[in-house]
């Protein structure tokens, strides 16, 4: 499979914020989120077997392992891989857009959907039949850019219930929108939601790669 980098670090998002994790960040991506952070895992990567990559991740001795991209999902292997890191007893995560079906996950996966608002320009990319595919253990993320995407998220929130599905998590966009703001209307309109701030950037300079 084609990884951009693979590396240990704090989880700075998700309700696993702030614990020790390997991050295994893969090549490739078929969205142009307008907010994206990470536009070097577009087409920067190098291909490595599955078991250099276990063999990587054991090195850490971390029980917590994330998927992340670009897209992990575009990955043929990357279920595969999944499954290996499961029967070996990690906790594994993967962070997707929800632009291809969840389903070929091994269902002990935790995934953690990251629904694109209509600030990101990639709303229509959306399968939205992964809505139903949700399991208690995943979560879904909304990243906000302004009120319109607020409102829009809160909306779908509501409409299919998703806080009765999974954890539901709310994230400003770094730099775009101020966090008190997100979470005045989070408090203001008692949505059954978290805020959620990217700790990696406030540990290290927001741009910092490998982090």
């Amino acid at each position: 499979m084609k990884i951009n980098e693979l590396f240990y670090s704090i989880q700075g998002e998700s309700t696993h914020a702030g614990r020790p994790c390997v991050f295994i960040r893969t090549s490739g991506c078929h969205l142009r989120c307008e907010w994206c952070d990470t536009a070097h895992a577009f087409y920067e990567g190098v291909d490595v077997t599955l078991d250099a990559v276990m063999e990587r991740v054991r090195s850490f001795g971390c029980p917590l392992v994330e998927l992340t991209g670009g897209e992990p999902l575009l990955q043929r292997e990357t279920p595969m891989l999944v499954t290996q890191l499961l029967n070996e007893g990690y906790t594994v995560l993967v962070e997707t857009s929800g632009s291809l079906d969840i389903r070929v996950l091994d269902p002990r996966t935790i995934v953690i959907m990251d629904i694109k608002c209509p600030g990101s320009g990639m709303t229509d990319a959306m399968r939205w039949d992964n809505l139903e595919a949700l399991k208690p253990t995943d979560e879904v993320k909304f990243v906000i850019k302004d009120r319109a995407d607020y409102e829009w998220a809160t909306e779908l929130t509501k409409r299919h219930h998703l806080d009765r599905r999974c954890p539901v998590l709310f994230a400003p966009v770094f730099g775009v929108l101020d966090p008190e703001q997100l979470a005045g209307w989070l408090l203001t309109d008692r949505l059954p939601a978290r805020l959620q701030l990217q700790q990696h950037k406030y540990i290290w300079e927001p741009n910092t790669r490998g982090v």
